[in-house]
């Protein structure tokens, strides 16, 4: 699989741009079929920095409703990435 298939997009949320500044972690969403080894190279060839560890979940879709109908939005696999202390993703971090 292609590194950029791997690693589809950052995840901006408040929290994680809360993580990002205190403990050196970035969040992202990945294909949910990679592996953690799989990201791990993604991560490094894409932005070539350091990964410390990466950590996985599997997010459930949420219950969406429109009038009477109901429908599942998409599930999605999130990936924890933790760099090295002094690395940072250039790209992400004028968010």
């Amino acid at each position: 699989m292609d590194m950029y298939q791997i690693i589809k997009r950052p995840l901006l949320t408040e929290k994680s741009g809360f993580v990002r500044e205190h403990g050196n972690f970035y969040t992202f969403e990945v294909e949910k079929t990679a592996t953690k080894e799989q990201i791990r190279q993604a991560v490094e060839g894409l932005f070539k920095v350091h990964v410390i560890k990466v950590n996985t979940c599997t997010m459930p879709g949420k219950m969406k409703r429109f009038g009477k109908n109901t429908s599942e939005a998409k599930r999605m696999k999130k990936a924890i990435v933790k760099l090295k202390k002094d690395e940072k993703i250039d790209i992400l971090e004028g968010v």
